[in-house]
This record gives C-alpha cells, sequence and structure tokens, in this order.
C-alpha cells in the first residue's frame, strides 16, 4: 500500500509517500512561496500539479494511479473529531465550521483536500487532526474558568495541538519500554519553533499546554505562551496596537525572537555561548518555562514512568534537557550529563542508570503518524 501524506499551508504544501509494508519513504517534497510575488506557483492547485510530475518521474504513480491512500494534516478538528476521519462532505463541512477557531490553517488544510480531492477523485482521503489526541482530556483541564455560555455557545476551551507528534513518540516509547501504551503514564515535550508539553496517562492525554489556539503555554520561537490576560488591553490602551496588530506581536514577534531577536535555538545558543545575555536570558526563560510544566505534570500524574523530549530542539539540543532537568532529583528526575550528550541515531536514553524515571529523546515522526492512521483507517 502507497499513502500520499499532504500538508498543506497557506503557501505551502509538503509531501511525502510511504510504502506502508516497509514503513518506507519513497518521495518527498515542499513546495513553497505559492501566490507569493515573483513566485512561478500560483494556487495549491499548481503545487499539487508539480508534486505529481515529481512522483511521475520518479515512478511511483502512472498517470493519476500509484496511490492507494491520501492522508491530511488538519489543525483543528474541535470537538467532534477524536479520531481520524474518512473525508466526505459532511467532514469536510465540519473543517469550514471550525476555522474561526483556526483562521490561519484551517482553510489552507481545506484548499489542500479539495484539490486532491479534484486531481485524485477515486482516491479514498482521510484527514488526522493535531487536536484529536487531546479530546480525552476532561472537562476539569480542558475548561477556562469564564462564563459556561461562552463554551457552550462558542466552544471556548482548550484543544491542545501537536497530538500527532505527541501521539507518535508515546507509541515509540512504549515500544522501547516494552510497554503497554495503555499502562504508561508519560510526559512528552515537542520542543521546537512551536513548543507543547502533554501529561499522558494510560496513553490518553488528560492536559496539555496549548489551549484554545497554539499561543497558550511553553514559550516558542515567535510566540509568548502564557502571559496575563489584562496584558492585551493594556497594550491597547498604552500603545494604541489593534487587534490584528496585538495578534501579529504575540504570535510572530514574540517568544525566543522578542526576548534577543532571533528565533532559532541555534542562533539563540551561539549567542549565548559568546556572552550575549539577552540570547541567555531567553535560552534561561524557555527552559524554566518547559521545567516549570513538568512539575505540574508529574503532579497532575502522580506516577510517572518517563519524560519524552521531540521536536528540533528537544532531539538536538542537550543544553535545553539539561537545563529542563537541572535540580528536579527531588521528583526522581536523575541526568546522566554523559549519556545526555552522546548521539543516537534513534531513541536516546539518558538517565543515571539507577533512576526509576526514564528520559528518553525520541525522534518525532508526524508524516509517519499520519500514514499509519491513514493505512489503519481505510
Amino acid at each position: 500500500m502507497k499513502i500520499l501524506v499532504l500538508n498543506a499551508g497557506s503557501s505551502s504544501v509538503k509531501y511525502q509517500v510511504f510504502a506502508m509494508e516497509e514503513q518506507r519513504v519513497l518521495a518527498k517534497g515542499l513546495v513553497d512561496r505559492i501566490g507569493e510575488a515573483g513566485s512561478e506557483i500560483a494556487s495549491h492547485r499548481e503545487a499539487l500539479e508539480r508534486m505529481i510530475q515529481h512522483l511521475q518521474a520518479e515512478k511511483i504513480i502512472h498517470g493519476g494511479k500509484g496511490i492507494d491512500a491520501i492522508g491530511h494534516r488538519v489543525v483543528h478538528g474541535g470537538e467532534r473529531f477524536h479520531e481520524p476521519a474518512l473525508i466526505d462532505a459532511d467532514v469536510m463541512a465540519a473543517i469550514s465550521e471550525m476555522v474561526p477557531l483556526a483562521p490561519l490553517h484551517n482553510p489552507a488544510n481545506l484548499e489542500g483536500i479539495e484539490v486532491a480531492k479534484k486531481l485524485f477523485p477515486d482516491v479514498p482521503q482521510v484527514a488526522i487532526f493535531d487536536t484529536a489526541f487531546h479530546q480525552s482530556m476532561p472537562p476539569v483541564a480542558f475548561r477556562y474558568a469564564l462564563p459556561k455560555s461562552l463554551y457552550h455557545k462558542h466552544k471556548v476551551r482548550r484543544y491542545g495541538f501537536h497530538g500527532t507528534s505527541h501521539r507518535y513518540v508515546a507509541h515509540q516509547a512504549a515500544h522501547y519500554l516494552h510497554v503497554e501504551l495503555s499502562s504508561l503514564n508519560l510526559i512528552t515535550l515537542h520542543l521546537g519553533n512551536g513548543c507543547s508539553a502533554t501529561a499522558i496517562a494510560g496513553g490518553k492525554s488528560v492536559d496539555t499546554s496549548m489551549g484554545v489556539t497554539p499561543l497558550e503555554g511553553l514559550v516558542m520561537g515567535t510566540r509568548c505562551g502564557d502571559v496575563d490576560p489584562a496584558l492585551h488591553f493594556y497594550l491597547q490602551r498604552e500603545t494604541g496596537l489593534s487587534n490584528a496588530e496585538l495578534e501579529t506581536l504575540l504570535n510572530k514577534q514574540s517568544g525566543l525572537k522578542g526576548i534577543c531577536g532571533v528565533s532559532d535555538m541555534r542562533e539563540v545558543q551561539q549567542r549565548a555561548e559568546s556572552g550575549d545575555e539577552t540570547a541567555q536570558l531567553a535560552e534561561a526563560m524557555f527552559a524554566y518555562r518547559v521545567k516549570k510544566y513538568v512539575g505540574a505534570y508529574m503532579a497532575v500524574l502522580g506516577k510517572v514512568d518517563a519524560i519524552v523530549f521531540t521536536g528540533g530542539i528537544g532531539e538536538h539540543s542537550p543544553r535545553i534537557r539539561e537545563l529542563v532537568c537541572a535540580n528536579l532529583e527531588g521528583l526522581g528526575l536523575f541526568l546522566d550529563t554523559q549519556r545526555n550528550h552522546s548521539r543516537a541515531s534513534g531513541i536516546l536514553e539518558f538517565q543515571q542508570p539507577d533512576a526509576a524515571i526514564k528520559l528518553l529523546v525520541i525522534p518525532t515522526d508526524e508524516e509517519l503518524e499520519i500514514a499509519r492512521s491513514t493505512a489503519l483507517l481505510v
């Protein structure tokens, strides 16, 4: 079975084709700058047509045939979707209804689906939702302390994101530890340009750091994470910023970029090592916020079997892992410095040998998780 995984953004389309028997990548690519000034690609249709040309050149498809199913990443599934869904008119209408909850993402995801259905009319297509894994959260975790009418009428609640990544590394952890996922309690830390933490009890998400949007929670590349809700009103009064300008400020000009001027943790750490105090502060604030969530989720779970680091920063920055785990011996975290700095092509285990709580680095693979879920449903 060949599965095509599509991730359609507002100005880009990422794709991978998997041979599911070996779970091997046959081809992958990225078409970006869709619709931008000077770009040769004017629309998502043209982007997908270029993808088809690539797959034909690689002899993966012949004409329009050769793909058995298509899995689409969809950011927001709201409360309706707890699992992947076979896409039909009803599912597409539901994704459209959730545009107000994800105005930057769901329209692009939907456009990718519409174009793919026209180009591959006979191929079953599946929506995999970033929010679905977190729909197991109880009301005590997902409700905000706001008037209940806002929840019932406008669905104002915490949804969480990065669910595909958290689900993937949780399954990988269970396989690595030779334990059923249903018996594991984990804290999974997806640390990249976007960051989120998830508490997993018995294999199910019971709390996560992102909220009604991906802005809540950890310090990120350009997102502020947790702030005082009244900050919005203060900034409007004192600076005259409009709602749109505030949204841009908090989403695209804050986080690491706001603190020290750059959003890439690699550059932040290079500057920190050269003595840049703003970069040192950015690194410290980033790790401090993650540490606070680790402590909070250890309290939520009571018993923790492993803490999993993933994402670009989680996988490649021993320094951040060390800062997050430092001084948490009282909670049972005992980092082995030498193992933390060792290289591993797969899963890295870096706690001290006799520590009860495992510390793991597990490379994420959201595309493979989407392909697996698609194959399973089809």
